[in-house]
């Protein structure tokens, strides 16, 4: 898919997008995850118990709604002292919640996938963002996030 010409209106589509930064991205994200209707995919390399605790409702609703969560990260034994301790216990948590959880050895994507219709991607750690100045761009584009989809080979691992 890499070098694909589009046609017009899938130019226009792509076209379509809004910006976020730490402050504004969490409001639309949390709506995203409450719109999601079957799938629901975030990459995120660090983890913070945290973080993961303030999205744990919206996504076990999502959960409890039928959305496959799938959540890919770094591996825990990549991480140094309590950041190796939050990667686990971020983890487990999630786990227990019913998401299925993709450790990758050398992981650094930040982006997320809410039902091949909504892209997110950017330098924002979705799942432990705390005191960092960030951005990310939402995409509201089923080309978009299929592309991204077929790009990071997602089929392969679902």
């Amino acid at each position: 898919m890499l070098g694909r010409l589009f046609h017009r209106t899938e130019q226009a589509e792509l076209a379509t997008s809004l910006l976020f930064n730490e402050r504004t991205f969490y409001a639309q994200f949390r709506q995203d995850l409450e719109r999601a209707k079957k799938e629901i995919v975030i990459e995120s390399p660090f983890m913070t118990s945290r973080r993961v605790r303030s999205l744990l409702p919206d996504l076990r609703r999502a959960v409890q709604r039928g959305v496959e969560i799938t959540v890919s990260t770094r591996e825990p034994e990549e991480h140094e002292g309590f950041l190796r301790l939050e990667a686990r216990r971020s983890v487990a948590a999630l786990q227990t919640t019913g998401i299925q959880v993709l450790l990758t050895v050398g992981h650094h994507r930040k982006l997320a996938i809410i039902d091949r219709k909504i892209l997110w991607e950017g330098s924002h750690n979705i799942l432990s963002q705390n005191n960092s100045r960030e951005v990310m761009r939402r995409i509201d584009s089923t080309i978009a996030a299929e592309q991204m989809v077929d790009f990071i080979q997602l089929s392969e691992f679902l």
